[in-house]
């Protein structure tokens, strides 16, 4: 059986927060509360995943979105 919600894990580590992985689990998680991925989404605030040259990081079921901006994760969890 598959599972109807996709899983996102979102780095809160310090390089993450800097370059805007902050604002980016912030709007994440308002639009999974009441946006167009409400009841989609698992949103998981995860510590540092040892990627930092690579900050934003954002996990979105099995694809990392390095770098990652609203758009990139938006699309990704677009995809079937």
């Amino acid at each position: 059986m598959k599972h109807p919600r996709k899983l996102v894990f979102c780095c809160t580590g310090s390089d993450c927060k800097k370059s805007g992985g902050k604002s980016i689990r912030k709007e994440l998680k308002e639009a999974a509360k009441n946006g167009e991925i409400k009841g989609l989404v698992k949103l998981i605030q995860t510590k540092c995943m040892d990627m930092c040259k690579s900050a934003p990081v954002v996990i979105v079921g099995d694809h990392f979105c390095k770098k990652a901006t609203l758009e990139k994760v938006f699309n990704e969890l677009k995809k079937p």
